[in-house]
């Protein structure tokens, strides 16, 4: 019986209380290999007396992956 096709090409993100290790590991579990790490700010608007204000809140992580090739 053939296995489920994965795809060529995946994005993981960084779950709110995990670890990049841990993020990795799960990556390398799932059988791809990471090629790029992607760093978003996260903003939150605010009025102050009537003028918008954009400030950082936090950062959203991800990584781009690809899948390892295996040998039958």
């Amino acid at each position: 019986m053939p296995k489920e096709k994965k795809p060529a090409k995946k994005r993981f993100e960084l779950g709110e209380n995990e670890t990049i290790d841990a993020c990795l590991a799960r990556i390398k579990a799932e059988g791809y290999l990471p090629v790029r790490k992607v760093e978003e700010p996260i903003f939150r608007e605010t009025v102050e007396n009537g003028s918008k204000r954009i400030e950082p809140v936090g950062k959203k992580v991800s990584f781009d992956t690809k899948l390892l090739k295996t040998e039958h």
